[in-house]
């Protein structure tokens, strides 16, 4: 790789490339589909990526991240729906999951109150906003562990095709 840039506000795109020791030209060559220029224009925030080169960066420099960074920053559908998946350790990602559940386990009874005669009413709603805020912690987490293990699978420290063998 030539020089190292010093551009003090790299974004994500940009410090991926980096991490792999690879000039523009080189990625390009490795990206196949993204020319030097456009590559430069997407680091330097110029123009947003497209979602297909989004795709090709994430699977190229093996960052999978890259795919949750564009949903929630650059793709307006992403930014007003999705969360951001913050990258966790496994047993981060595993004690935050097992908490969680306790907390829904202790509340399940009451959501079945709750929501047995099909509508919420109004003394109802504070506990029904809690239970809802927990299983959105249970969806960030086991986004979290997707995230993680397609790091891994990047990583080639997960066999993905023994993998699909098991998910079936």
């Amino acid at each position: 790789m030539g020089r190292a840039s010093v551009k003090p506000d790299k974004n994500i795109y940009f410090r991926s490339r980096e991490k792999l020791e690879l000039s523009r030209e080189k990625a390009s060559s490795l990206l196949e589909a993204i020319e030097p220029d456009r590559l430069e224009r997407i680091e330097n925030e110029k123009s947003l990526p497209r979602p297909e080169e989004v795709l090709i960066m994430s699977e190229r420099y093996k960052a999978p991240e890259l795919r949750n960074y564009y949903c929630t920053h650059d793709c307006p559908i992403g930014i007003k729906y999705m969360e951001q998946v913050q990258v966790k350790d496994l047993s981060q990602i595993v004690l935050e999951t097992i908490a969680s559940l306790n907390r829904l386990d202790e509340d399940k009874a009451r959501l079945v109150e709750i929501t047995v005669d099909g509508q919420i009413d109004d003394d109802e709603l504070k506990d029904f906003a809690k239970i809802q805020n927990e299983l959105e912690t249970i969806s960030a987490t086991v986004e979290a562990l997707k995230l993680w293990g397609d790091q891994m699978i990047a990583a080639g420290k997960i066999n993905v095709d023994r993998l699909e063998q098991y998910r079936i």
